[in-house]
């Protein structure tokens, strides 16, 4: 029974996306949002389970992009389609369908890639996801924020999804969240985000997030850098 635990997580995670396709499609992209942060709990911890439990394999890996795909492909291509339509760029609205195209094409690579054992090359699909989702949320509760005025320019939502799709098949080699084991030492960088994620949106709510994936690429990048200069 303990070994069909992290594949009930990844349906979990998968039930959550067609769910919140149907609320994008109803226009309701709050509750959209809601769901989709549901889904990348659920993501997180069936990686975790598997790794915990001992019980990670192929089915696994292919159940999980299948859900990836829903949950952080077609879901925030449907949530940017539908901000894109009700904007001054509504011709535009399908240049949103750039993501779940990138989507795809980064689950598919990262299946094959065996450079993505411990890291991710390229930005991860939920990441990019929730840059997105947090859109309708900042809009909605916290619409005196100084981001809102930004995030409601579709030519800078049209200019964010072109960038973003493109960060998903880059070359951009970003930690992962992958816990091999809970010892500080081995997840410094892990911990530490994770910390400054939970302070940050405690204080600034879902104005954080996508400041967060922004920092999660900076972060990234300077770690690659620190290393490659400290193996010289």
């Amino acid at each position: 029974m303990l070994k069909h635990i992290p594949n009930l997580l990844t349906i979990s995670n998968l039930i959550c996306g067609c769910i919140a396709l149907y609320f994008s499609f109803h226009n309701n992209l709050v509750f959209a949002a809601y769901l989709i942060g549901l889904s990348a709990v659920f993501d997180f911890m069936d990686g975790f389970a598997a790794r915990l439990l001992k019980v990670s394999g192929p089915m696994g890996k292919e159940l999980d992009s299948l859900a990836d795909m829903v949950s952080f492909g077609v879901v925030p291509g449907s949530v940017v389609f539908h901000l894109l339509e009700a904007s001054t760029l509504s011709n535009f609205a399908f240049a949103a369908l750039l993501i779940p195209a990138f989507s795809a094409y980064r689950l598919a690579k990262f299946n094959i890639d065996e450079r993505q054992a411990d890291g991710f090359i390229g930005l991860n699909t939920p990441a990019c996801t929730l840059f997105f989702i947090s859109f309708p949320l900042i809009s909605h509760f916290q619409p005196s924020h100084f981001l809102n005025q930004f995030i409601v320019m579709p030519e800078l939502l049209l200019a964010l999804t072109v960038l973003m799709s493109l960060a998903m098949v880059s070359e951009i080699h970003l930690f992962s969240f992958k816990f091999k084991s809970l010892k500080f030492t081995e997840n410094k960088l892990r911990f530490s985000f994770i910390a400054l994620s939970l302070s940050s949106i405690f204080a600034f709510h879902f104005a954080a997030i996508p400041l967060l994936v922004l920092l999660y690429l900076v972060l990234s990048v300077v770690s690659n850098y620190i290393g490659k200069q400290a193996s010289y």
